[in-house]
């Protein structure tokens, strides 16, 4: 038995700052018509998919950013995307930045947000990012910064998965992608679909050394992941030379084998597309990743209950 569903990874070049929302949701509806000539039923946009990435900027005031941010989804810049999915029968996922009502204390937060949308339009959940990189505070030293700390929250509600698009499906966000336990936090839920949109600059100021290793990383944690729980995994990036700082590309569709399926080739707006069969997700699920039978909780108490490294004590000469 299968269940097959045809999905676009919509990749996106640059964004400058002087692009408006207006003509950033014209390249997105291209998009979408691109993956409607291969008749896809998903797309999944990149995070940050409707501006710059405007944490490479220090302000004084947080609120001096707060143009970048939607309050509502969807808004009046946004609506044709929704109507235009809708129309073509198609849903999506798409990574904005979050600008919430005040809370009762009268406070906003603001999140690095991904919505997904089904195919009928309807608004399926939204996901906040849970693992923040960078730093909070100006660092002029480097080339440009990376102040997501300072312009977004960590999120705390977790890793949850969907009962959409006729499978199990769950979301997370560039640096999510490292860490081991997003996919996994997932998988316990029997996740079969794992939508991850980034942007990733290509030099890492605090270690250099690694830059020539990104997209060799991007790829690995993506790969492992799908394969050591079993799920379909999507990854789309917003590449390119973007306020003169160099983005990596290379979005895929990766098998829940941890096999590679379609990879863009350029690194500006690109659809690649992959048919997917969820019940694949079976083959790993259900012998290897048989997490009922071959899982030992009790002995990985460490992750739950201990954030930094503890080195064991030092041995001491009789």
């Amino acid at each position: 038995m299968s269940r097959y569903i045809t999905i676009a990874a919509a990749q996106l070049g640059p964004i400058e700052k002087d692009h408006s929302r207006e003509s950033v949701v014209e390249r997105l509806i291209a998009m979408l018509h691109q993956a409607a000539t291969s008749n896809c039923e998903l797309v999944v946009f990149p995070e940050l998919a409707l501006t710059t990435f405007f944490p490479r900027w220090y302000t004084e005031e947080l609120s001096a950013h707060d143009h970048y941010y939607e309050t509502s989804m969807p808004s009046e810049q946004t609506q044709p995307l929704f109507d235009e999915a809708k129309r073509l029968g198609i849903g999506f996922a798409l990574g904005y930045a979050e600008l919430t009502e005040p809370d009762v204390h009268g406070l906003q937060h603001r999140f690095n947000t991904t919505v997904l949308v089904e195919r009928d339009g309807t608004i399926v959940g939204k996901y906040r990012k849970v693992h923040i990189p960078g730093h909070e505070d100006d660092e002029p030293w480097r080339p440009f910064q990376h102040l997501e700390r300072r312009y977004f929250e960590e999120s705390n509600e977790g890793f949850g998965v969907h009962r959409a698009f006729d499978g199990i499906v769950g979301m997370a966000t560039c640096n999510d992608r490292r860490w081991p336990e997003t996919y996994r936090e997932m998988g316990l839920q029997g996740v079969e679909l794992i939508m991850i949109g980034y942007n990733t600059p290509i030099h890492y100021a605090p270690d250099p050394g690694q830059n020539a290793l990104q997209g060799f990383h991007n790829h690995l944690c993506m790969q492992a992941g799908a394969y050591q729980n079993g799920t379909w995994v999507v990854g789309v990036a917003k590449g390119g030379v973007e306020a003169g700082v160099e983005s990596l590309a290379q979005s895929c569709i990766i098998a829940p084998s941890g096999q590679i399926v379609a990879q863009a080739t350029t690194t500006g707006d690109e659809v690649i597309t992959a048919r997917c069969d969820l019940d694949k997700c079976k083959d790993f699920k259900e012998t290897l990743f048989n997490f009922d039978r071959y899982r030992r909780p009790e002995v990985y108490q460490r992750i739950t209950s201990q954030k930094g490294v503890i080195e064991p004590p030092e041995n001491i000469p009789s």
